[in-house]
């Protein structure tokens, strides 16, 4: 949260969009570190309860970035087809 401190001049979008984070994880963290006396508790590598929730996590990720992917493809399909 120090550079949210540090940048107080920033937008709470802004900030999270430099941080590379969601606009809620910030506010979570905010919150977090409020709740915790300027510390965000945290359960390791990737704040994942498990590894078990660490890897549904990435095959979540890797499942959306194929549906992803698959969707261009039928739009490219589409556009050729014409």
């Amino acid at each position: 949260m120090k550079y949210r401190l540090d940048h107080p001049e920033l937008s709470l979008r802004k900030t999270a969009d430099n941080l590379r984070i969601s606009e809620s994880a910030l506010k979570n963290w905010m919150k977090a570190a409020k709740d915790h006396e300027g510390s965000v508790p945290t359960r390791g590598s990737g704040n994942y309860a498990s590894d078990e929730a660490k890897e549904i996590a990435r095959l979540q990720r890797e499942l959306r970035d194929t549906k992803d992917a698959l969707e261009v493809l039928k739009k490219a399909i589409g556009i050729l087809g014409n």
